[in-house]
Order: structure tokens, then sequence, then C-alpha cells
């Protein structure tokens, strides 16, 4: 990637140089062009500095639970987990979902998704906490404004365990029919898995792959994401840096607020980033937020 950007800007040299010796100003464009290149492939060498973190090179597992809100909450929580689609789509990453909750009568309740792509949980990390939507209820026969919350929880995928041992007799695990997408054998026997940490209280689910045995694998290389977290938190938390924990979902915590009424804006309450071609943003053009986040953070 170095070498890359090193020979675009060696090459808008050179036009730049052959223009001067021939005196045509029509090669200026194709100068633009190269400096442009070279401008994106040095932003995102320097962005790639900014991944410091041990897990920022691992896939991600997110997961989004509706808060307060009600039926709002459950539809702005669907409405996430399409920006989410979108922005995997637009980066050409593998989008997987494990796990779903319907909600009543309207969106998700919650959705557990895999993200796979290089340093996606480096790039993701900053989606981690709660997020607030203003707008003019669809739900609402007198067209009132709402407010709404969903949080998005955001953990590496990790493959090796380390020296955490996950003992048999502290799992309780339960099976369920799925309710998703998968067609009848999917649907039809209880292939679903949820697997409870007896000791941390921490529930894994996954019911995406069509046999038990898959699934239970998946919801395991969960757990221990979740587990590896819990303790790198813990060790954070020793030293008094942790930062960036999941509040409770409602007033006063959020980290993002979505506006689409009176008036169109979407700002980040950490780092100060807004603009208002929302749309844009719920499309998947999330990294002018989480490029601001990995610069300040």
């Amino acid at each position: 990637m170095y070498d890359n950007a090193k020979k675009a800007v060696s090459d808008a040299e050179e036009l730049v140089n052959l223009a001067i010796e021939e005196n045509d100003e029509s090669l200026l464009e194709e100068v633009s062009k190269e400096l442009e290149k070279a401008e994106e492939d040095i932003e995102d060498i320097r962005l790639r500095t900014l991944l410091r973190g041990k897990y920022d090179g691992c896939n991600a597992i997110l997961t989004l639970h509706a808060g307060a809100g009600g039926t709002e909450a459950c539809d702005w929580t669907e409405m996430l987990y399409r920006m989410y689609i979108c922005y995997a789509e637009k980066h050409g990453y593998k989008l997987t979902e494990l796990d779903r909750l319907e909600g009543d009568g309207a969106g998700l309740k919650s959705v557990c998704f895999r993200i796979e792509g290089e340093n996606v949980y480096g790039y993701l990390k900053s989606e981690k906490g709660i997020h607030r939507l203003v707008r003019i209820s669809p739900f609402d026969a007198n067209a009132r404004r709402h407010t709404s919350f969903s949080s998005v929880d955001v953990m590496p995928e990790i493959e090796e365990e380390g020296d955490i041992e996950i003992r048999p007799e502290d799992l309780k695990v339960d099976t369920y029919r799925s309710s998703g997408a998968g067609g009848q054998h999917v649907n039809k026997t209880e292939s679903a898995i949820r697997i409870t940490h007896i000791p941390t209280g921490i529930i894994v689910a996954c019911q995406n792959e069509r046999s038990q045995v898959q699934n239970r694998e998946q919801a395991m290389r969960m757990l221990m994401s979740k587990l590896l977290e819990r303790r790198e938190e813990e060790r954070l938390a020793e030293a008094n840096e942790i930062k960036g924990e999941i509040k409770k979902i409602e007033w006063g915590s959020q980290i993002r607020s979505y506006v689409f009424c009176p008036y169109t804006m979407v700002k980040d309450h950490r780092t100060g980033c807004e603009t208002g071609n929302i749309q844009a943003v719920m499309d998947g053009n999330l990294d002018p937020f989480i490029i601001d986040y990995l610069k300040k953070s």
C-alpha cells in the first residue's frame, strides 16, 4: 500500500514535469486524478496506524437491542440493522445474521450478526453505545414527534482461547426452534442454541446455522469472545482507562443522535462530528464518524 501511494505521487510529479516541458495544460486534469488517488492511499495508511488495539484486526460481532420507545424503538433497531448491512456492502465485508428477536408488530427487539473483513472490529468498535432517533412517528395517527433509543454492542470475534477456561458445568444450554429465515429444516427442528455462562451471567444465542452442532460451535465462539472482552475491560478498569461502556438505554446516555425532524442531522456527541445528509448515513456512510473517532480516541 505504501509503495502504491509512493508511485502515485511519483507519477503525478512526472506528469507535472511533462506538462511544463510541453507547455500542455490539458495534462493538469490527469495530474489532479493521480494526486487524488495518492491522497486516498495515504489517508488509508494513516488510518491503519490508528488501529493499535489488540483485537482491531478481528472480525466483529454486533448486537442491537431496542431500548426506550416501544414499537418505535424496535423499528429504529431494524433501521440501524439495515444501516450496518449497507456499511458492510460498501466495504466488501461479509455479514452473517446469527440471531434475531422480532418486535411486537414492527421492527426488531434485538439482532446479533457477524461482520467479516480486514480490521472490521478496529473500525466498528466506535459504534458501541446508545443511538438516539428523533422523528415524526409513522405509528402515531397524530403525527407527533417521538424519540427512540437502541443500543449497539460490538465485540471482536476471537478465535484463540488464550488462557480462559470454560467448564462444562458452568454452562446452561437451551435449544429452541429457529424463528429466522432458513427453510423448513431450520424452522421445524430445535437447532437454535442459547448458552448461559452461569458464573458471569453472559448469554449468547445462535440460530443461523442448519444444525444444532454448528449453532453450538458459533455460540461457543461468541461466548469466548465475550469472556475475553470482559477480561480486557476488567484490566483496563483497574488502570482507570476504560471508556465507552454501554449505559442505560435512555435519555442522556447516547453517543450519537439521528434527527429527522424538525431538521435533518446526525451528530456524534463524543467527537462533535456531524452531517446534514442523514440519508447517506442511513445508507451506510459511517466513515466520517468512524475516522473522526479514531483520530480523537
